[in-house]
């Protein structure tokens, strides 16, 4: 009886003792290697601000207790060590990317290894290039006027070629895929075919999944096997994406896990060896899919599960997921800015944080086992993609919970019912029509499930801003990873939680003076100017309605005061800002519309509550007048007014705040 409490001493004493966080090396030196090449791009891109460095600096203090040298210094050379080859890796990235051949016309000749074909055209994008007969790093966009383009067709033309813009908004995807240069509209003529097997076979799916069923449903299931959705109708896409179930066609995890499942089971008369044809079999299948981010990591991952178990080693899931992490930026260091890569690892982050707790939770409301861990493991997903949903697409879809717990346990049946239709349909072409009856059916099935999703329920209109880093902090800090007291947990839920609201609001809340948020490209420009009266976004003849709703959707919760449109062609920004749902469109100069029931209003001078006031210079130029600024939008060359600031074509991505003649960069 004497020695109980002193045991319950020994126990609480050696709990104290315990770190908050478990040393993993690979985690630390991952992080490292992440920070490193944020610091880079964020340098050369976008630019530093102290809360950048919130979540790593907070995760770095937390590794630190219980204090000592020894722990310090390790944590310190895995984190120091790694983001300095994160920095120099992202360094010579972007040197390259920027390096090669200047704009100009020139003879092309490049082999095609994505496509997507529309209506009487095929955007691809061509590797391994010459330009002029000259050998050319990186790759090239181009839009060709015919739809028999395929994976691994090499063709020729002649193109004024352009370089792509720099990495912010759509062109990020440019910049990650390491695609330097753009054409459009080329008659180009095929002249050879690659020898690469996996761009041959691409080619084959889409062709024999396109003779043997209806478009739609083609395109479905080429999407659903190879991760190319780009073909895919607009308005079923917008379901996928606003319904939170754009993971399914993007070859992402589950895919890979559920080949890699599948043929463990089907060699597992070779016992404990089955994970090496299963290993073979998910490889061929990545690079089919020409290993997209999400397939790489569930790669590298199911190959670490599967070394671990040959070894009769304990697998640990943060350490394999690190693994992944360190090898893909190691080799794609610009892969850290890509939509695929934050939401594969967020993804994976939430279920090693969260899914353990939830699960046993939800099991203690007596749920049946199978649908706690489906609900639980949707729920921690959606917990760590959160804030990447929101800073990449503008929104983050509440219905995808839901949605999901329908979809994930049927998924493998419809990903195998079509994958080996599709295989033998290849192997015997002959009988292609009688294979691909199933995975039409079943594309059939998914569309008119995906026509009655209801989308309406989203989370759009904010940026988190220094609340991101909040919000994973708060991810780790109150895991079951993180060692904590119940009572200082729940007092740092409470403080977090307020912090995080606190830094939202303040992000997206106009109180006082006058927030200008623009977004540019060579080719076009979207402003939002609000202050807390009013709203008015200013767009050109350029800006398409998917880029507008898209810019809106990042920046503000409903619909704009006004917009004023500034462009030589004003009927085609009319006839975009008209579906926008603003009160009132602003042109410099009168022409007939034919929208009855649009309010466009012809003025020199445009006057709105909270005192902002645009003037037309020319149709090509407006001033805004706001707390003692003047902000220029100027699209000419050689124009020059007198202003506190101006924004012109090409300059990119800005937020700014005015007050009191005083412009405050964001």
């Amino acid at each position: 009886m004497n020695g109980k409490p002193h045991d319950r001493d020994g126990r609480e004493e050696a709990r104290k003792r315990l770190p908050f966080l478990n040393f993993r090396p690979l985690l630390f030196c991952s992080v490292g290697l992440c920070l490193g090449i944020f610091i880079c791009l964020r340098v050369r891109f976008g630019g530093l601000a102290l809360s950048d460095f919130l979540f790593c600096g907070a995760l770095f203090i937390a590794a630190l207790f219980p204090f000592s040298l020894r722990r310090a210094g390790y944590v310190l050379l895995c984190v120091a060590l790694f983001a300095g080859m994160g920095y120099g890796l992202a360094h010579l990235y972007t040197s390259r990317y920027f390096s090669g051949k200047e704009e100009g016309q020139y003879q092309v000749v490049g082999e095609v290894c994505s496509f997507a074909v529309y209506n009487g055209y095929t955007s691809a994008v061509l590797k391994d290039l010459t330009f002029d007969g000259v050998s050319v790093d990186g790759k090239l966009a181009v839009t060709v006027v015919s739809e028999g383009v395929r994976a691994g067709d090499v063709l020729r033309f002649t193109a004024n070629v352009r370089r792509s813009d720099p990495p912010a908004g759509s062109s990020t995807y440019n910049f990650t895929d390491d695609v330097r240069y753009r054409a459009s509209s080329v008659v180009a003529e095929t002249v050879g075919v690659s020898k690469n097997i996996f761009l041959r076979g691409d080619a084959a799916i889409y062709n024999t999944l396109h003779a043997n069923m209806q478009k739609d449903e083609a395109d479905l299931i080429y999407a659903l096997l190879t991760g190319n959705s780009r073909g895919m109708d607009e308005g079923v896409l917008t379901s996928v994406r606003k319904g939170g179930v754009a993971h399914i066609f993007a070859v992402s995890g589950l895919h890979i896990g559920i080949l890699y499942a599948a043929a463990v089971l089907l060699f597992r008369f070779c016992g404990r060896w089955a994970a090496l044809p299963a290993i073979t079999l998910a490889t061929l299948y990545a690079g089919l899919c020409g290993f997209p981010v999400s397939a790489l990591r569930a790669l590298i991952m199911c190959s670490a599960h599967a070394i671990y178990k040959l070894l009769r080693r304990k697998a640990d899931f943060l350490n394999i997921l690190s693994l992944a992490a360190i090898v893909i930026l190691v080799i794609f260091p610009a892969e850290w800015l890509s939509a695929g890569f934050r939401l594969s690892f967020g993804a994976c982050l939430g279920l090693a944080l969260f899914s353990g707790t939830l699960s046993r939770g939800l099991k203690k409301l007596r749920l049946p086992r199978f649908l706690a861990g489906t609900l639980s493991a949707s729920l921690s997903v959606q917990i760590c993609t959160f804030p990447v949903l929101l800073d990449c697409f503008g929104y983050a879809s509440l219905s995808g919970i839901l949605f999901n717990l329908v979809l994930i346990p049927i998924l493998p049946a419809v990903y195998l019912g079509s994958l080996v239709p599709t295989v033998l349909s290849l192997v015997i072409p002959p009988a292609a029509s009688v294979f691909c009856a199933l995975p039409a059916g079943l594309a059939a099935a998914l569309l008119f499930v995906l026509a009655e999703v209801d989308v309406s329920l989203l989370v759009t209109g904010l940026s988190l801003g220094a609340g991101a880093a909040v919000w994973l902090a708060s991810c780790v800090a109150l895991s079951e990873r993180f060692r904590m007291r119940g009572k200082v947990r729940l007092g740092a839920s409470g403080l977090l939680c307020l912090l995080f609201s606190a830094l939202v609001f303040l992000q997206n809340a106009v109180v006082t003076g006058c927030k200008v948020t623009v977004s540019e490209t060579r080719d076009r420009l979207i402003a939002l100017v609000r202050t807390p009266q009013s709203s008015a976004l200013v767009i050109d003849e350029e800006a398409s309605l998917r880029d507008c709703e898209d810019f809106l959707s990042r920046n503000i919760m409903g619909a704009p005061t006004a917009v004023i449109v500034i462009a030589s062609d004003g009927a085609r920004a009319v006839n975009t800002a008209a579906f926008l749902g603003a009160p009132a469109i602003y042109v410099m100069s009168p022409f007939a519309t034919g929208l009855n029931e649009t309010n466009v209003v012809c003025a020199e001078e445009v006057v709105l509550e909270g005192g902002l006031k645009f003037r037309y210079e020319s149709a090509h130029k407006a001033v805004l007048f706001a707390e003692g600024v003047a902000v220029e939008f100027d699209f000419e060359a050689n124009a020059a007014l007198l202003s506190d600031f101006s924004v012109e074509k090409g300059t990119g991505d800005l937020n700014f705040f005015l007050r009191h003649g005083i412009i405050r960069l964001l």
